[in-house]
């Protein structure tokens, strides 16, 4: 099975449907608020590298966004490993880039505070490079995403769809 096979099967199970979103979208919150930051990024990624649209650069900022929370995972799961421990500083980057590319989207964008989000990038940015790139992901202290019930004012997420 191809890799975007999987991951429209993963769209599938995660999307519910019932908030007349993109399941792609709506997909990369299920995995981000549970932590399955790399899951996150494959199902957002799969709408982007069919996007050439006004989002583009939004779903890019995102996938960077879950990007960035995969290397502090990975991090704190395995700090001693050759190949985790070093992980921050691509996080840091990973965090500035989703900030450039979400900030034009500032402050409400399909049905997200990217203000909230891009606020959380460069603090984590900051946060990290001010300790000497230690880690500040915790499990238990994960940010969560979510979208605004109301829509008002808010562009679909795909062409031909309505927000409930």
């Amino acid at each position: 099975m191809k890799k975007a096979d999987k991951i429209e099967e993963m769209v599938r199970e995660l999307a519910t449907g019932e908030s007349g979103l993109n399941p792609c979208y709506e997909g990369y919150f299920t995995c981000f608020n549970t932590q399955r930051y790399y899951e996150a990024h494959d199902v957002l990624e799969h709408l982007w590298l069919q996007t050439r649209d006004e989002n583009h650069a939004f779903y890019k900022g995102l996938i960077q966004f879950a990007g960035a929370f995969v290397h502090l995972q990975k991090q704190f799961q395995r700090p001693h490993h050759p190949k985790d421990r070093a992980r921050a500083r691509p996080a840091v980057r990973l965090f500035q880039l989703a900030a450039r590319n979400l900030a034009p989207y500032r402050p409400l964008h399909e049905r997200l505070d990217v203000e909230r989000v891009w606020t959380l990038c460069t603090s984590m940015a900051d946060e990290i490079t001010q300790a000497g790139y230690a880690n500040p992901w915790r499990p238990d202290a994960a940010p969560t995403l979510s979208l605004a019930r109301d829509a008002a004012g808010q562009t679909p997420a795909h062409p031909g769809s309505s927000l409930p």
